[in-house]
């Protein structure tokens, strides 16, 4: 080891520590962001992924050295079907914590001036998508929470009790053009040692019994194994939040199909609403993803792309 150097940069980011495995498919959305509107809306829309495939735009970005010429994008796709409002959830912000007041359910009679809008910290709406609707097996119903933003709480109560029992579209909430958050729990991968989970370098040939290990997980003194050492673990399959992704496409099936030429791998055909969104997001074919309104970052153009192709080509695996 007479070439080692006496410090190196650390082999992975803590950032993500601890890396544990996700206790739910579904992400939990520690907080939903502030929208400048004078209209409520939700803030969120649940989805699942279908696939990849690239799309060919025009670069629309200011003082780039490509500004107007055509740029290679990889996008995703997300199958979006329509979500109903099944209630609203009124929650109060007191001694530190958030706490449900009440519950309002689709089919009761409520009004805005029966509330106890007086406590009411913030709103949200139960929302329920149907994965069968998606082509997916699934029959079970998912519902969960979104949250509502936009105008003044009782416009926002007076909002959601609107839409009680009704259908809403992608297309209601989110316009090409604009920026996003993904949420999903990302792809597993199981047990894997510290050289693919961290990225730490193999040993040299014959300098120990073990080439895939840290060479030293610690001093003599103190003597314990600090959480910052690369170790073997679980990797993969985690809750993981994609920012700044731009929405590209947004349409139906039955009026401009998006399913290329033998069907996405492990997933088939998408027949109802969907979404092309910029870029990768997280899990596999057929996982559960929630896009959010854009939590972080300047506020760009959210002018709708000009598109000039969609790529239909086949698909490596698909049958």
């Amino acid at each position: 080891m007479g070439h080692r150097k006496h410090s190196a940069p650390r082999r992975g980011s803590l950032a993500y520590s601890p890396r544990g495995r996700a206790k739910s498919l579904l992400p939990r959305i520690r907080t939903w962001p502030k929208v400048q509107s004078d209209k409520p809306t939700v803030l969120g829309f649940p989805g699942f992924k279908a696939g990849t495939t690239h799309a060919i735009t025009i670069d629309d970005r200011a003082k780039t050295p490509n500004f107007g010429k055509p740029l290679f994008n990889v996008s995703s796709v997300l199958s979006v079907p329509e979500v109903e409002i099944v209630g609203m959830r009124l929650y109060a912000h007191e001694n530190g914590r958030d706490f449900a007041l009440v519950d309002v359910k689709a089919g009761s009679e409520a009004a805005a001036d029966k509330l106890p809008l007086g406590r009411t910290s913030r709103v949200v709406a139960l929302v329920s998508s149907v994965p069968r609707e998606a082509g997916l097996s699934q029959k079970k119903p998912i519902v969960m929470e979104v949250g509502v933003g936009g105008g003044d709480l009782k416009g926002q109560v007076e909002y959601v009790i609107g839409l009680l029992g009704k259908k809403v579209k992608f297309g209601d909430v989110f316009k090409p053009g604009m920026y996003v958050d993904v949420l999903g729990i990302t792809k597993g991968k199981g047990y894997e040692g510290p050289v693919t989970r961290f990225g730490v370098k193999r040993k040299q040939h014959k300098s120990r019994k073990s080439v895939r290990a840290v060479g030293v997980i610690g001093p003599w003194h103190p003597a314990a194994v600090m959480y910052t050492i690369a170790r073997a673990g679980q990797m993969g399959f985690h809750e993981r939040t994609e920012t700044g992704k731009r929405i590209l496409v947004t349409g139906n099936a039955s009026d401009k199909p998006i399913t290329p030429l033998g069907g996405f791998t492990h997933f088939g055909e998408v027949g109802g609403d969907y979404a092309v969104v910029r870029g990768s997001v997280p899990g596999p074919a057929r996982r559960f993803v929630l896009v959010r309104f854009r939590a972080r970052g300047v506020s760009k153009s959210q002018a709708p792309p000009q598109m000039v192709e969609i790529s239909s080509a086949l698909r490596s695996g698909s049958k």
